[in-house]
């Protein structure tokens, strides 16, 4: 039998070339450019992992898809409740 380890798991984010801050407000602004409701879309994207939901205007699927899912809504989060990193 496999000892399987109670403890929690720490994620830390590692720096990445652009700000993933940055990457969201771009894709909004992509997004709504195209005339879609930026939140309905990034929620959709966000809770299925489908690509789809992005559109591909002004590469915003390749820009939001260098990031994991994870990764966004933490970013998300912080910036709800006024974190800072």
């Amino acid at each position: 039998m496999t000892d399987v380890s109670q403890e929690t798991m720490m994620f830390t984010r590692k720096p990445e070339g652009k700000d993933v801050a940055i990457t969201i407000a771009e894709v909004c602004k992509a997004l709504q450019e195209k005339g879609y409701n930026p939140v309905d879309q990034l929620a959709g994207y966000l809770l299925s992992g489908d690509p789809t939901y992005i559109t591909s205007h002004g590469d915003a699927r390749s820009k939001i898809r260098m990031f994991e899912r994870y990764e966004l809504i933490e970013e998300l989060v912080i910036n709800y409740l006024g974190e800072k990193k």
